[in-house]
């Protein structure tokens, strides 16, 4: 059997892969994480999907456990603004549109609706306009039809999520991956901090041990890549190739800063704003104590320099004392992230860029396929093949997601933006489009694989975006009674008042919690 796990790597990738493993196989398989005092975490990883709550109620974590001790807070959506244009602000919130006679309401606000799509569709973006936390201060859910047991003890997978869970978390990820390192290594993963001098390969060129500089030789029946873009042993060792999304999307660099703030004065936003740049876009992420902040951008269109001086204008006086972290991203995916007895989780497998926060689900999806294929001493390659299959298909449709994105926005006002539309498309997006300028996407013509975004997701940003989306309604609704639709459409407007009204907001719920 395989009861040797090394991890090469810590970081959110690699302490949340060794404490998920130790979860799901205890004491029957043995874990060790190898990671070096001196190579510092990318760190911009601070925003996340909803289905990240599987992952703490995994390991058995309740939010007061480890919230207070990664500054956390909650995210219920991300906050569009200029991305159509100057001024123009919607929501992508974790939400799924009601059904009314088979149509989401998305489908007959394009008949009905007057107001902002999200705001008459989607209770979520009045609590974010009101900074308003999702639970009541006894931990209540503010509205338990859409969540599905989330609070509880039932450990569950991102597979088991029949239902839309409505929020995520934003936090510190370096204190994540401290958090997560004390709980793993009391529950026995062996933490060595040290650096590798060499890899040992085997005749078959499978890896047989890391040889550290002062813990000697560590062997392992499987060996976990979590050396971030570098892929030491993925890419450096093994040789695997990477497959680049650059054709597709624009964007390859990102300058991050840390920014102190006065939460209390000011309240704590609900959600992950991304506004539009000239040549690319600002990431802002408010934790319980400060604002993660960053530009993302493409280094065709703007200098590093440039770059930093637009965020340091965008944040402000704040921004003065604060420390720029200038990271290269490297946008794609290896061909296989599992070759011979190695398997690269994290940015050591692929990335798309911070946009729509999948940084950590990628972690996330790579350990719980790990689970679901782990080996035995037969190394069967269909279970390989199976576990490569799942994660590139989830990388490349998240790909087609974001590459809608740039082009289904209706802005094109600089070189950047104007570019966004003439570039390649990736065949799985191209004829979708064309289908989605005459109807909104339905689940038989979105990407068919598993990565995360379900079709109401689609229909949010067209409809945001305004460049893709659909003229007119689906003829089919002249042809259905619209009382009921009405009722729904003013029933959310009733709803979104009540709970703007009977919740906390989100500073005082946390203050709290902590």
């Amino acid at each position: 059997m395989v009861r040797n796990v090394v991890i090469l790597g810590g970081g959110t990738a690699g302490w949340m892969t060794a404490t998920y493993l130790q979860a799901a196989f205890g004491d029957r398989v043995s874990i060790t994480l190898v990671e070096s005092r001196r190579v510092a975490t990318i760190g911009v990883g601070e925003a996340t999907f909803s289905t990240i709550r599987h992952f703490f109620d995994y390991l058995g974590l309740a939010e007061e456990e480890w919230m207070p001790s990664c500054n956390a807070s909650y995210k219920l959506a991300i906050r569009f603004e200029n991305w159509r244009g100057p001024g123009h602000v919607f929501y992508h919130p974790f939400e799924r549109p009601r059904l009314v006679d088979g149509y989401p309401l998305t489908e007959w606000w394009l008949k009905l609706g007057r107001d902002p799509f999200d705001r008459e569709c989607l209770v979520l973006p009045a609590l974010c306009e009101n900074l308003r936390a999702p639970k009541h201060f006894d931990g209540d859910l503010f509205e338990r039809s859409l969540h599905d047991g989330g609070d509880t003890k039932r450990r569950s997978t991102m597979a088991q999520q029949e239902t839309q869970f409505p929020y995520a978390y934003h936090f510190d990820a370096a204190l994540l991956a401290e958090f997560l390192a004390e709980f793993g290594t009391q529950r026995g993963i062996r933490r060595v901090l040290d650096d590798v001098r060499e890899v040992t390969q085997d005749e078959r060129g499978w890896i047989s041990h890391l040889v550290t500089a002062e813990h000697g030789e560590i062997a392992g029946d499987l060996f976990v890549d979590c050396t971030g873009f570098r892929g030491m042993l993925i890419n450096d060792l093994l040789g695997e190739p990477f497959e680049s999304y650059q054709d597709f999307l624009p964007n390859n660099r990102a300058v991050a800063l840390r920014v102190p703030a006065d939460m209390e004065r000011d309240g704590i936003k609900p959600y992950t704003t991304a506004t539009a740049q000239d040549s690319g876009w600002i990431w802002t992420i408010p934790l319980f104590h400060r604002i993660g902040t960053g530009y993302v951008y493409a280094d065709d269109y703007c200098s590093p320099e440039e770059a930093e001086r637009t965020l340091r204008e965008f944040v402000g006086s704040a921004a003065e004392e604060a420390e720029a972290n200038h990271i290269r991203m490297r946008i794609g995916r290896n061909r296989n992230s599992w070759v011979r007895n190695c398997v690269a989780i994290g940015l050591s497998s692929g990335f798309v860029e911070p946009l729509e926060s999948t940084g950590i689900f990628f972690i996330q999806h790579g350990v719980e396929q790990l689970v679901r294929h782990f080996p035995d001493e037969n190394w069967d390659p269909t279970r390989i093949t199976a576990y490569n299959t799942a994660v590139a298909r989830c990388l490349d449709g998240v790909r087609d997601f974001l590459t809608l994105h740039y082009r289904g926005t209706a802005r094109a006002d600089t070189p950047y933006w104007k570019a966004t539309k003439e570039r390649v498309l990736p065949d799985t997006l191209a004829e979708r489009l064309d289908l989605w300028s005459a109807q909104l996407p339905d689940p038989g013509t979105v990407y068919p694989y598993y990565h995360g975004f379900e079709p109401y997701s689609y229909h949010l940003m067209l409809l945001g975006l305004g460049g893709q989306a659909p003229r007119r309604h689906r003829p089919a609704l002249d042809l259905v009674p619209d009382g009921a639709a009405r009722q729904e459409l003013r029933r959310v407007r009733a709803q979104s008042e009540e709970l703007v009204n009977a919740l906390p907001s989100q500073h005082d719920y946390l203050a709290r919690l902590h």
